[in-house]
């Protein structure tokens, strides 16, 4: 265990209102891709860039390529939680974490056993169809090919966040009230150039904020304690 981490394991130690602000880098470990990274998303071969195809003009006028990259690069059913999801998890039930504000989509938190998630995103396992608003898990949309539709014959649309789109009200109060009540905040597996979801940092008080990711980030952080190895590893030495 490097000093670092003995830090952050002292950290963590004293701190009764964890909470955990992640991105990306989080489900590397489980085999997720992160979009921009050496070898993330937006450095493969794609017809459109992927933040086209992933626009709410893209979705209404050319869905069929929509879903057919959706379901190529943004669906992965067999990742499953790693280290650092468990570890969450487990001071959640500890009492320790009061809540996860992740901009992931995948589901990965919850599996692991964390309650109080706060999907900035959304989550590709709750869809719906845009003309009878019912609800419909992954496999509508995994089993499918084309344009997946409804009975009724409306589209089912991901309950996902896309470019040019709002974030839910709800969400984002529900973030923000847990971010300004934390005495750790936990930064990983994030670049912050993705907004709002990045700016909910500001709302912190307290004086103990914790950096872990592999790369610099887009915004000057006034953290306490940086540590640059993956966020698996190191939350899984505490």
């Amino acid at each position: 265990m490097t000093d670092a981490v003995k830090k952050l394991k002292a950290w963590v130690d004293g701190a009764e209102r964890i909470v955990f602000f992640g991105g990306a880098g989080v489900s590397t470990e489980s085999g997720i891709p992160d979009f921009r990274s050496t070898g993330g998303l937006y450095h493969q071969e794609w017809k459109y860039p992927p933040e086209v195809i992933l626009s709410h003009t893209f979705y209404k006028s050319n869905p069929e390529e929509f879903f057919r990259f959706y379901r190529a690069k943004l669906l992965a059913p067999e990742a499953r939680p790693n280290a650092a999801h468990r570890k969450l998890a487990e001071w959640e039930a500890a009492g320790k974490l009061t809540a996860v504000v992740t901009q992931n989509i995948d589901g990965l938190h919850q599996a692991a056993g964390s309650r109080a998630v706060y999907e900035l995103h959304g989550s590709v396992h709750r869809n719906y169809c845009e003309r009878c608003r019912k609800f419909y898990g992954l496999d509508a949309i995994l089993n499918g090919s084309g344009i997946p539709r409804c009975a009724c014959g409306g589209v089912i649309k991901p309950d996902v966040v896309l470019y040019e789109e709002g974030l839910d009200q709800d969400t984002l109060n529900g973030a923000v009230r847990a971010i300004a009540g934390a005495d750790l905040l936990m930064i990983g597996g994030t670049s912050l150039n993705v907004y709002p979801a990045a700016g909910l940092i500001r709302y912190y008080r307290g004086d103990r904020l914790v950096l872990i990711n592999r790369s610099a980030v887009a915004q000057d952080l006034d953290a306490g304690l940086v540590i640059t190895d993956p966020i698996g590893e190191v939350l899984g030495q505490l």
